[in-house]
């Protein structure tokens, strides 16, 4: 169970952040509400959320999932690939020291994403993309054998990040689209397939026994309710038009 969250405000400066959607510019205003209503959602499942200022650096800061990883026994301070996300980092960094005391980082010439990073148990899951390479995240198994996790990796072949195409809902479910269907990496798990129309959905959270899944895609809200979870539909569409998901605006620990 989680017990705290890590979120930034959006600034006005996210109209220029990196975007491969064609949806648009995203509006500041109305990207504000849906921040202030996911704040509001991960309260009510029972965490505690700290919320960062904007900082006017970096458009793309309010995705903090990839700046950092946190585990029940450490922080990995990541090494963003995107140089323009590169120096979110040093924001993080004296923010994690308030909760834990085991700091680890991702240094060069590996590069990680955490948004790459999918925690399954004390296993963890690590695409390589465009964001993480290899030698970040042969970085990152390493350090999480030295605390008694482990970790493998699955090459990325369409999707931007791995958890833009595969969510962990616990109880052995995998909420998988495209290229993840069938997986051998992913054997032993239920599947719950999104369809390729929605597949932004794909990247739903689980919160606590919660799911937040994003507005806008039935079908796969109908297939989570099915399951058994309780489920609570959040809009981001602002965020989406970033290349943004649910799962990318929080650390959650």
């Amino acid at each position: 169970m989680f017990k705290h969250a890590i979120v930034r405000l959006p600034g006005q400066e996210m109209i220029g952040g990196i975007s491969s959607a064609s949806l648009g510019k995203p509006d500041h205003e109305k990207a504000l509400d849906q921040h202030s209503a996911y704040v509001d959602a991960l309260r009510s499942c029972g965490l505690a959320v700290q919320v960062l200022e904007a900082d006017a650096r970096f458009p793309d800061g309010c995705f903090v999932e990839d700046v950092a990883l946190c585990t029940p026994v450490c922080a990995i301070v990541t090494n963003p690939g995107a140089p323009s996300r590169n120096g979110e980092k040093q924001l993080m960094e004296p923010v994690l020291r308030t909760y834990y005391e085991q700091i680890e980082s991702i240094i060069s010439p590996g590069t990680l994403d955490a948004g790459d990073v999918m925690m399954v148990g004390d296993h963890y899951y690590i695409g390589i993309s465009e964001r993480t390479n290899p030698q970040g995240a042969d970085q990152l198994i390493r350090i999480l054998g030295q605390h008694g996790m482990s970790g493998s990796q699955i090459p990325l072949h369409t999707m931007l990040h791995l958890k833009s195409g595969v969510s962990y809902l616990e109880n052995k479910r995998l909420l998988l689209t495209g290229e993840f269907v069938g997986h051998p990496a992913l054997a032993g798990f239920e599947q719950m397939v999104v369809e390729a129309d929605e597949s932004y959905a794909a990247n739903s959270l689980w919160v606590n026994s919660r799911v937040l899944v994003p507005a806008g895609f039935p079908k796969t809200l109908e297939m989570i309710k099915l399951a058994g979870y309780d489920t609570m539909v959040l809009d981001v569409s602002e965020f989406r038009k970033l290349d943004g998901g649910l799962s990318c605006l929080s650390l959650r620990f």
